[in-house]
């Protein structure tokens, strides 16, 4: 079961996602109108960008779920998609991606916090 194309299906019918390729080369990419917010790399993994400051806030919950890994000083994290209750992690995470996304943009040292995968 192809589990990264079940929950991309369920995800584009979200009204605030729109379906382009990734800007890392992923084929299936979902963004807002300003960013990119998750992207699929092969049958069993999405990567999510729910931005440093939301992943501080997440940190303890995030650290308790064996399906994601976090990224060192990146504003992406990784979603295995083994089961059906993945995809409903991941689809709780792009909506706290979205969120994040109204917020004003990461300061920081204006490095493009692009997908760690390149």
């Amino acid at each position: 079961m192809n589990t990264a194309r079940h929950a991309s299906e369920r995800l584009m019918s979200w009204p605030s996602l729109i379906a382009d390729p990734a800007l890392c080369g992923a084929e299936v990419g979902l963004r807002t109108a300003t960013r990119e917010i998750v992207h699929f790399h092969g049958e069993h993994e999405a990567d999510v960008h729910l931005s440093r400051a939301m992943i501080a806030k997440l940190r303890p919950a995030l650290l308790g779920s064996s399906a994601v890994r976090l990224r060192a000083g990146s504003g992406w994290v990784t979603v295995r998609l083994d089961m059906g209750s993945d995809i409903d992690l991941l689809a709780t995470l792009v909506s706290a991606a979205l969120q994040a996304s109204t917020r004003a943009p990461e300061t920081g040292d204006g490095v493009p916090d692009g997908c760690t995968r390149t």
